[in-house]
């Protein structure tokens, strides 16, 4: 039994054997010789709203031979303060593993900790790490191993997907370049703590420079609305657009982990000139949340 929980601490190894499976999956949908998650239930426990996570881990579930309960966290127990403690050991009773989208990190690892089922983080405010599985995967079909390229994060440097890419970077042994105002940049103690190859850049151009890889994401994540209209303001300038594809390596892709708001970190040309790797990673949640489901029961 294996948790997902952060990027952070997840082995080179562990990437490697998700990623290699992601191919394979993705090769075989739908005649899948083996369904390792056959007769069992997993529960799916969300207290953020989602499309391509919620869809791709129900799909997947199923496609692995398994059952799926959704679970808004205001419909059970949870929503009426029962610790999370308690709700990990009734489901770790009933449920074959668990699939949690939430704000705190702790409660993610406090079910682990207490259900004793297979534990999935699918986006907590500290990390998503489903989503940088599958950002990596995508950059492998597309250019071949990450290792030694450069990757360029544009807009929020301290948010959890940024901070993903962060631990990414250290497993994986490549260049990780954060364009970012000072207000929005990891803090010193994280980045020592990944002992990654990161840079942090007020300079959008200086960033993006030669880049392998452009990469953003909403500027207002799910809980920092009363902070819209500050957070607008100081990005403003972080946008990808066609200036900025211009400074970076001819065939560098652009990423997007959606939903984009266009006009705000990607200009609506550049988004659409660049759809299809977009929607291949988003696609791509579904095989390699299904590879992480079987390496989650291995």
């Amino acid at each position: 039994m294996n948790h997902l929980l952060k990027i952070e601490g997840l082995s080179q190894t562990a990437i490697e054997d998700i990623l290699s499976a992601s191919t394979k999956l993705k090769a075989e949908r739908g005649r899948h010789q083996e369904q390792k998650l056959a007769g069992k239930t997993w529960a799916m426990i969300f207290a953020k709203s989602s499309t391509r996570t919620r869809v791709s881990f129900e799909i997947g579930i199923r496609e692995l031979g398994g059952n799926a309960i959704f679970l808004n966290a205001n419909d059970i127990q949870l929503g009426r303060g029962e610790p999370i403690k308690d709700t990990a050991r009734v489901l770790g009773r009933m449920a074959h593993g668990a699939v949690i989208r939430t704000f705190a990190q702790n409660d993610v690892d406090e079910f682990a900790a207490f259900s004793g089922i297979p534990t999935i983080n699918a986006l907590t405010d500290d990390e998503h790490p489903c989503q940088i599985l599958a950002d990596l995967f995508t950059y492998r079909e597309l250019r071949g191993s990450i290792q030694g390229k450069t990757v360029a994060f544009i807009g929020d440097g301290a948010c959890n997907v940024s901070v993903s890419w962060i631990f990414a970077a250290a497993a994986l042994d490549f260049r990780l370049r954060i364009a970012a105002p000072i207000e929005f940049q990891p803090s010193p103690e994280l980045l020592n703590r990944a002992k990654g190859d990161v840079v942090c850049f007020v300079d959008l151009k200086e960033a993006a420079a030669g880049a392998d890889l452009l990469y953003t994401d909403v500027w207002v994540s799910m809980g920092k609305e009363v902070e819209a209209a500050e957070r607008l303001a100081l990005l403003k300038k972080y946008q990808i657009n066609a200036d900025i594809i211009q400074v970076a390596h001819p065939k560098a892709p652009v990423m997007h982990c959606l939903p984009a708001y266009r006009g705000n970190e990607i200009d609506e040309p550049t988004f659409e000139a660049h759809a299809d790797t977009i929607f291949r990673q988003a696609e791509n949640r579904l095989h390699v949340q299904k590879a992480i489901l079987e390496w989650s029961v291995s």
